[in-house]
């Protein structure tokens, strides 16, 4: 036991006071009283005296500690919470007891009082080296170090000299332990700095310093100047900010796997800078260890490869694309011209080889110089480029000649030629158009030569050799024109051509009108089919089906469409005012060529008014191709004509892209089962299968339905017993012109 001075002082007054009073307190009543029953009452109360003199001056001594110990409590921790060092102290349940405000700042916990929270509740992260380090204290071990980082509660990381001691209480037993930090940081900082400007770090190349957790610690000026970033905006954040979403998990894990293993990775990989750039770089990692072999520091460099990926694909663009005009050059064209070979090949479609040759080029150049002859090609060019589909190729082979692959034509011979026949005289009239020169005005021609092809046989040089034949051919033949090689659609070519010539002047004085009935079970007479007919001074009656495509294709379309309808409307009119022929109704076909016209409802409506007819006696039929594009426009199309009061019937409902979404948004009163169908119903049980399937979509829809085609008494059996009330056919009546027509109809051959 440990005495100290004051408590063998307070031991020694007591002491003496007591004897003193024993023996002179007995003295004292001996000199007061003899009588011995009166001495022993006073010994009494001066034992009474005793005690309440002890207990008052035992109370004062205690009250005079307990004073003292709070005052030096206070002064502890007064002491404790303004020291200048980072500071706690814990009773042996590791309790909070004091903690300096410096420890509070340091640990991110400023304003927040501790006292008697548990060390591991306010920190439940401290790792078990830690909390051994604690128990090692509490059994009176004195620890330090220098060299530790711990992570505050706001995630950023510290770094502390620390000291870890037991403290004592009054009889020398461990009341807790007394745990002392000292912030170095800005010592490891510097410490760090000096490293890393060991490494060179202010190098051309950008420099990337991140710890062992890859969070950023430094970035050099190049780092900075490339990516955008401030240094400010990196440092604590990790490399992953640069990712610019090219490369998958897959990649990342290798490089961080290789680098751990190997110490070091170098590869391309493409970032992004801070203004969302994505740009390709040659990185170069290091992993550094410390002198426990840990990784401890990633540097990082990498260098912009932008210039270089430019450079490259310059090269490549000019390997594959003309310099002047920026189009496809022979080595490209070649290339797509065998992809479409083998597409043809393998898709069954034919394509075309288009020769093209400016005419007296040469002449422009000599007269007016090779700039002039420069601007004239690049103004060809973008003309050729901006006539064809953005999937076709237009290349330039050299000086005046350019190349154009158009894929995709129909797979039959006449029908591709006349596909090619348009494109090319659509290129030719691209290339006629007069250019603009620096103030001058130039008008060029060319002469074309056309091989189609369909990848059975053909090579590219086969091609291009007939291609080219056929362009001289064209120049001989008279410039600013096409030519085909093949001898026999050179002549079919013709043919058309003559055959549209004629057509063109056919409108409308050649044209006649057909009309053919449509009944109802009873075999009344509901109305006719306008038919057109070309009644040629030279071939006779041409059918509709060599005439009518034709149309559609030179755009003949559009006026002849506008006389039928207008002749189908006077005749409706004239109708109204025969008793036996009132209330039959015209059906006229429209093409979708003429239907997607801006000003079609105001045409029919014009025609309408000019004619006197009345709108409900006539019906328009419309094909089911015209439904599969612009879907919108249509559906405005015909609602704003149902508000006239016209009929729409569906023509020839089955052979194209049937939809239900469709019909259920267009406002059709009528579905016509095509002929196809009709005609083998009788023989063919899928046909019969179609025609029942179509019947019974109309009536759940609500549409009437009719069947076009009907040429035996079986066939109209069959389309009633299944629903099917409307008919036009052979079995009724043939098409007839409108005196023959109206003469059946007053006979009562419709009764």
């Amino acid at each position: 036991m440990h005495w100290t001075f004051s408590a063998i002082r307070i031991i020694l007054v007591y002491v003496v006071f007591g004897s003193l009073w024993i023996f002179l307190s007995d003295q004292g009543l001996a000199l007061i009283t003899e009588d011995a029953a009166q001495f022993v009452q006073w010994q009494q109360y001066k034992g009474i005296a005793f005690i309440l003199v002890t207990a008052l001056l035992l109370y004062g001594l205690l009250a005079l500690s307990q004073r003292q110990l709070a005052q030096s409590e206070a002064r502890l921790r007064l002491f404790i919470e303004h020291a200048p060092a980072a500071l706690a102290m814990f009773d042996t349940e590791l309790r909070f007891m004091v903690v300096s405000r410096r420890w509070l700042s340091d640990y991110g916990m400023l304003g927040e009082d501790l006292t008697g929270r548990a060390h591991y509740e306010v920190f439940p992260e401290i790792p078990p080296r830690w909390r051994a380090v604690h128990q090692r204290a509490l059994r009176g071990e004195v620890l330090s170090g220098d060299n530790d980082a711990f992570v505050r509660a706001d995630g950023r990381t510290q770094w502390q000299r620390w000291e870890v001691r037991p403290w004592y209480r009054a009889d020398r037993s461990i009341g807790g332990i007394v745990i002392f930090t000292e912030d170095i940081t800005v010592q490891k900082e510097a410490e760090r700095e000096m490293r890393i400007a060991a490494k060179a770090f202010e190098i051309r190349q950008a420099m990337i310093i991140a710890d062992a957790e890859q969070r950023i610690l430094r970035v050099n000026h190049a780092f900075c100047r490339i990516t955008g970033y401030r240094q400010d905006e990196v440092i604590g954040r990790t490399p992953a900010l640069l990712k610019s979403g090219q490369h998958g998990p897959a990649f990342y894990q290798a490089m961080w796997q290789q680098l751990k293993a190997q110490d070091q990775w170098q590869g391309e990989v493409w970032n992004r800078r801070k203004n969302g750039q994505i740009y390709p770089v040659w990185l170069h990692i290091s992993a550094v260890r410390d002198a426990e072999g840990c990784i401890s520091q990633y540097i990082g460099t990498f260098e912009d490869m932008s210039l270089h990926k430019q450079a490259e694909a310059r090269i490549h663009h000019l390997s594959y694309f003309d310099v002047l005009t920026n189009l496809p050059n022979r080595r490209l064209f070649i290339d797509r011209l065998q992809q479409a070979l083998r597409a043809s090949q393998q898709l069954g479609h034919r394509g075309a080889v288009f020769f093209i040759d400016l005419d007296d080029f040469s002449a422009l150049n000599d007269t007016q110089g090779h700039e002039v002859g420069d601007q004239v090609l690049i103004g060809i060019a973008r003309r050729l480029f901006a006539a064809v589909n953005t999937d076709e190729t237009v290349a330039r082979l050299g000086g005046d000649e350019f190349v154009v692959v158009v894929e995709n034509l129909d797979a039959e011979a006449e029908a591709s030629m006349l596909q090619a026949t348009q494109s090319g005289e659509q290129m030719l009239a691209a290339i006629r158009q007069p250019l603009q020169v620096d103030g001058s005005q130039y008008v060029m021609t060319a002469s074309m030569g056309i091989s189609l092809f369909d990848g059975a046989v053909d090579t590219v040089t086969d091609l291009l050799k007939r291609a080219d034949a056929s362009m001289l051919q064209a120049r001989k033949l008279g410039r600013d024109r096409l030519h085909f090689f093949d001898p026999a659609m050179q002549q079919a070519l013709e043919q058309r051509v003559g055959l549209e010539a004629r057509l063109r002047r056919a409108i409308p004085e050649q044209l006649r009108l057909h009309y053919q009935p449509q009944v109802d079970a009873g075999g009344r007479v509901l109305g006719a089919e306008v038919l057109v007919r070309w009644q040629d001074p030279e071939q006779g009656l041409i059918s509709p089906a060599a005439f009518i495509p034709l149309a559609e294709a030179s755009g003949l379309i559009l006026p002849m469409g506008q006389w039928i309808l207008r002749a189908a409307c006077e005749q409706l009119r004239c109708w109204e005012d025969d008793p036996a022929l009132r209330g039959l109704s015209l059906a006229v076909n429209v093409s979708a060529r003429q239907f997607q016209q801006a000003d079609f409802v105001e045409q029919v409506v014009e025609t309408l008014q000019q004619s006197g007819a009345n709108p409900r006696w006539l019906k328009l039929e419309i094909t089911e191709s015209l439904l599969c594009e612009h879907l919108d426009q249509v559906v405005a199309t015909m609602t704003r004509l149902k508000a006239v009061g016209l009929q729409f019937s569906l023509d020839d409902f089955g052979t194209g892209f049937s939809s239900l979404s469709y019909l259920k948004r267009l406002p059709f009163d009528q579905l016509k089962i095509d002929q196809s169908f009709v005609r083998d119903l009788e023989v063919d049980e899928h046909d019969a299968a179609i025609v029942r399937t179509i019947i019974a979509l109309g009536r759940s829809l609500g549409l009437e339905v009719i069947a076009e085609g009907v040429e035996t008494g079986t066939a109209r059996d069959f389309l009633a017993a299944h629903g099917c009330e409307c008919y036009q056919g052979y079995y009724f009546a043939r098409p007839m012109p409108i005196a023959e027509i109206e003469g059946w109809l007053s006979a009562g051959s419709g009764g």
